[in-house]
């Protein structure tokens, strides 16, 4: 077996920490109200995720939707079962999403380099590091 390469991006930190797995992208905000907790599955009608699971994913998405006494439930019910995303990459930082991270303290980043995300694809295997403002895509081995 070969090395895997590894392209690293610049990112912010929003909410510090380390997370990894695969990369789950999504176009549409995200309600984690919206997931079943036992599964980590998205359930909302009509998402662009519907069916998926985000537990241990890299959750890549534009943002969140919903209160904070939806936002905060949802993710504590997904944490509380070990269903959570092990990281975030958002695009547009919303003062729930970000408290929520913050309480549950699940990485959260943003302005990755516009590369990246021309780079990512569904099922790539992704290292978050927060706290360095650092996130490696790692290439499948051939």
């Amino acid at each position: 077996m070969g090395d895997r390469k590894r392209i690293s991006f610049k990112c912010h930190r929003i909410v510090g920490g380390r997370g990894k797995g695969m990369a789950l992208i999504s176009k549409d905000h995200i309600c984690f109200y919206q997931t079943d907790p036992e599964t980590g599955t998205i359930i909302e009608r009509d998402h662009a995720l519907v069916g998926q699971s985000i537990a241990g994913k890299v959750l890549i998405f534009p943002g969140g939707k919903g209160s904070t006494v939806v936002q905060g439930e949802g993710l504590f019910q997904l944490i509380k079962r070990g269903k959570a995303p092990s990281a975030m990459v958002i695009k547009i930082p919303d003062t729930v999403l970000v408290s929520c991270a913050v309480v549950w303290k699940i990485p959260l980043i943003d302005r990755v380099d516009e590369e990246f995300y021309g780079q990512v694809s569904a099922q790539s295997d992704l290292e978050v590091d927060a706290d360095n403002g650092v996130i490696t895509l790692i290439e499948k081995a051939p």
